[in-house]
């Protein structure tokens, strides 16, 4: 549960970082680092969330914020 948390800020902080540097300074640096890292944080939320089997598992594959969604899930549903 750790490492989804983990990922899934990392997925969505590089996605707000990319997108700003795209309406920005498109500055070439930028997307050459958090790119790649998006793309690996977005594939760590993948593989924590069916790793570990947890309720909601197919919003994983909601590019940027599935992390966030997998791990508000499972609140949801025992709140409600």
């Amino acid at each position: 549960m750790r490492l989804l948390r983990i990922a899934a800020a990392v997925e969505a902080a590089s996605l707000v970082v990319l997108l700003g540097n795209l309406f920005t300074v498109h500055a070439k640096v930028i997307t050459t680092f958090c790119g790649p890292l998006h793309g690996t944080a977005y594939l760590a939320v993948i593989a924590a969330t069916w790793t570990a089997r947890l309720a909601g598992r197919w919003l994983a594959f909601v590019p940027g914020v599935g992390g966030l969604l997998v791990l508000r899930a499972p609140r949801a549903r025992a709140g409600g």
